[in-house]
Formats: structure tokens, sequence, C-alpha cells
């Protein structure tokens, strides 16, 4: 595919860590946990450890894979690449230096975009915020042989990595607050699964919104009117609005169109031209 630019694009999964913890509702359904216990089952190597039972389970355990870091770098073709779809990245568990060590990465493989999504952006409020956190990112980078990125003095915005919460209803708007409290080039919103209606939600300083219904067995229904008012309010505020799926029994059980079309809108790609 090709965005308005006329750069080409694919699109990547990119797993430095995979496990996890429930910590809100919107995990109870969590498809990276069922799919963890098979790939356990399957003997994968990645998926070995186990998770507590309270919160986790077979195969999902926390675990780092330092092997993984170099993925982006072997990838030439430019990606939109998925940070961590079997994991979080900003998990308790995950030791800042190996966050430092994923930024930069980022950093050194420039010519992709990555989309890093959490349901912990105090966490990474926290940690991007902190004074010293521009020369860890730029130290693993240069390591890397990065370059033309100067050693930064104050700030490290990284224009291609794209910082993003996950708000699944309205107890969780807050999340929406520390994601503005985080530096970043592009800040989005997964308001998937959509359990409730969002009326706490502050879309300040927020450029990319995207909606969705619960898939899987026992998915819990989404009613339309509170994808319409998010949808509503992103056209008045100006922010690009991505409607993923109506959900059900699988993603594409009840289709993607809302009121008679898709809804496909994403930020501008022109600036990675």
């Amino acid at each position: 595919m090709a965005d308005r630019t006329g750069i080409e694009w694919t699109e990547a999964t990119w797993n430095p860590t995979t496990g996890c913890d429930r910590v809100s509702s919107g995990c109870d359904n969590c498809y990276a946990l069922a799919l963890a216990k098979r790939l356990k089952a399957m003997g994968q190597v990645k998926y070995q450890l186990d998770g507590d039972t309270r919160t986790s389970g077979p195969g999902f355990g926390l675990t780092v894979h330092p092997d993984a870091l170099e993925m982006p770098l072997r990838l030439r073709r430019p990606s939109r690449i998925f940070v961590n779809s079997m994991s979080d990245l900003f998990h308790v568990g995950v030791p800042d230096d190996f966050v430092a060590e994923v930024f930069g990465v980022m950093a050194a493989a420039s010519w992709h975009i990555y989309q890093v999504l959490t349901k912990r952006p105090q966490r990474m409020a926290s940690l991007l915020g902190d004074p010293e956190w521009p020369l860890r990112v730029w130290s693993t980078a240069s390591g890397r042989g990065v370059v033309g990125l100067e050693q930064p003095e104050i700030s490290l915005v990284l224009d291609n990595v794209w910082l993003g919460t996950t708000i699944e209803d309205d107890r969780y708007a807050f999340r929406a607050d520390h994601l503005r409290a985080t530096p970043a080039s592009i800040r989005f919103l997964s308001l998937e699964p959509l359990l409730g209606p969002l009326p706490s939600l502050d879309l300040a300083d927020i450029h990319w919104v995207i909606v969705g219904g619960e898939s899987g067995t026992g998915a819990r229904p989404m009613d339309l009117g509170w994808a319409r008012e998010l949808r509503d309010r992103c056209l008045d505020e100006g922010i690009p609005f991505f409607f993923k799926q109506h959900g059900g029994r699988t993603p594409k059980a009840n289709g993607r169109e809302l009121d008679g079309r898709t809804w496909d809108e994403m930020p501008s790609l022109a600036s990675m031209s």
C-alpha cells in the first residue's frame, strides 16, 4: 500500500516482550492470553513461562526477548510496525533499560512508523518525561550506528513513534490525561473493546482515535450510539477517526461500516516522506 506521499508501506508486528497481566475490564476476553496458551502447548519457545493464575495464565508470564530487538533493523522495507501485540511495553516488570533499548532501535530504524499501545500510560509518561530519558535512548541508538541523530540536551521526541493508550469505558478515561503528559509526535486512543460511553473523555491534544467492538467467544456488545458519539466528536474537533469493527463472534462477524461507510482515517504521513 502507498500513502499520499507515495511511500510504499507494509504492516508488521514486533514483540520484544511477551506476556502481561489483567489490569482492567478490557482484558477479560484477551485474545493474547488465549493465544499464549495455545502457543505454549505447541512448544513455542517464547511462551513457556506461565503467568500468575489470578491475572494471567499458561505461557503468558512476562518475558523480555533481547534477541528480538534487531528485527526492525533487518526489515528494510518501510513498514507500520505495531509494537507488542502480545504484551505491554510499559508493564512494571519490563526493566527501564530494556524499554530504552526498544526506543533506541526505533530511533535507529527510523524508516519505519511504530505504534506503541499501553494500558499503563502512567509509567510511559513517567519514563519518557524523565530528563535523563533522551540520553538513555540516544546512547542505545548511537550504539547501533544510527546516522543523523544528534545527542539531545533536553528532550527527544521521535517523529516516527506514535504513542497510544487503551480506554474501554469511562472509568479509565483518565488514561488520556497521562498520554497527554507524554512527549510524543502522535498521540492516539484505542477505544477498543468499547464497553460503555465515554462522557468524561477529553480529546485535547489527541491526534487519532480508533473505535471498535469486542470480538471472540463471549464478546460483549457495543452500543452503536457510543461509537457514533465518538465519531461525531472527532469530526467536530478535526481528529482522524478509524472504526475498526462492530465485533461479535469473529472480528468480521458484523462488518466495519458505520452508518453506511467505512472510516479509515489516519494521521498524515507527510512528515515521513
